[in-house]
């Protein structure tokens, strides 16, 4: 390794030994995501994971795979990356919660202008933070250097999760009913979709940053735009271990409620939300009045408050609650019901 350099590569932009740095500095990180299962460490040409199968039927292999999007451009022009790997794991593990998986082990993809080690590893301490925040193992990865392609500064990440369920236990939609309760666990914020039009509505690129705003409880826009998607593994987790008929779940990303909600009903179901008892943040208001955006738009495009929303019977609906409580949820709220609204997704007053 120490005689692993090349002078012509190095010419072209590409400075290896710079790679190799950035994998000492990150081992740290990947170590803290270890889980019984994980056979490898980084620097393999494969991850290794030997999953306990045990107690189940038939298990079936989950996998999800997704990026950051533009959120990114706010990491870099706050210089501050050390949270974006949160959302790229966030962004995959919830997506395979949403059919019961539990998640295994995850998986992330760097292309970056210019390979700077540190800034690699503090990306990478990010990428390790979600995957203990999943309870999954950081079990591979891979940072490419394009000089030419991007600029010096940029950089883009994307990753895909590989989970578990039993196939009797699969949470497709398919039981969900006229009449269960809707349970909403609230946001972190905007998460990591909806960026282009935040961008467009504050001048991202021109915006003051760093001032604290009253209209976001003295918090600047930059830190409140950059808090990472929060993960609910552990909340699922929790309602299918307390033995809560999870029926249906969705994962408010890109395309808000009327994109994601009917994803997780049957035919002919639709969905019924009572928006005013929503603990929606500051900034969604902001966004709203600073881009003049209709309600619906909003709704549209955000999760408005709300990062996850699953279906329960209604009798259940207590104690779907006092699980998510114990579990760290204490805001999770009931926020309508399913319905056979033709419309698929009605608000009432919006």
């Amino acid at each position: 390794m120490n005689n692993s350099h090349s002078a012509a590569y190095a010419a072209a932009g590409v400075d290896i030994t710079a790679g190799y740095e950035g994998v000492r500095l990150m081992k740290p990180f990947v170590e803290r995501t270890k889980i019984p299962g994980a056979l490898s460490g980084i620097g393999g040409f494969g991850g290794l994971f030997a999953p306990d199968l045990s107690g189940m039927e038939e298990p079936v292999l989950v996998s999800g795979t997704d990026g950051v999007g533009t959120k990114l451009r706010l990491a870099q022009l706050l210089d501050k990356h050390d949270t974006i790997g949160i959302d790229c794991v966030a962004m995959c593990v919830n997506d395979i919660i949403c059919c019961g998986a539990r998640p295994l082990f995850f998986l992330d993809y760097i292309a970056i202008g210019k390979n700077e080690a540190e800034k690699v590893a503090s990306i990478v301490s990010g990428v390790a933070e979600g995957c203990v925040q999943s309870g999954c193992a950081l079990i591979g990865g891979e940072t490419a250097e394009h000089p030419g392609v991007m600029s010096p500064g940029d950089y883009d990440i994307a990753g895909f999760a590989v989970g578990v369920v039993d196939k009797p236990k699969i949470i497709d939609g398919s039981r969900v009913r006229e009449g269960d309760a809707l349970i909403g666990l609230t946001s972190s914020g905007v998460h990591s979709n909806g960026f282009s039009l935040v961008r467009k509505v504050f001048d991202i690129e021109n915006a003051d940053l760093t001032t604290p705003m009253d209209e976001l409880d003295g918090k600047p826009l930059g830190e409140t735009l950059l808090a990472p998607t929060k993960i609910y593994v552990k909340a699922v987790q929790a309602l299918l271990e307390g033995g809560v008929d999870l029926r249906g779940a969705s994962h408010i990303t890109g395309g808000g409620f009327f994109e994601n909600l009917p994803r997780m009903l049957p035919g002919g179901l639709g969905v019924r939300i009572v928006p005013n008892v929503i603990p929606r943040q500051p900034i969604f208001d902001l966004i709203q009045k600073r881009g003049n955006i209709s309600d619906h738009d909003m709704y549209n495009t955000f999760n408005m408050g709300l990062g996850m929303v699953l279906a329960v019977p209604l009798e259940q609906g207590k104690l779907a609650l006092e699980l998510l409580a114990a579990a760290g949820e204490r805001d999770a709220v009931c926020v309508g019901s399913v319905t056979k609204d033709p419309r698929g997704v009605a608000f009432d007053g919006v």
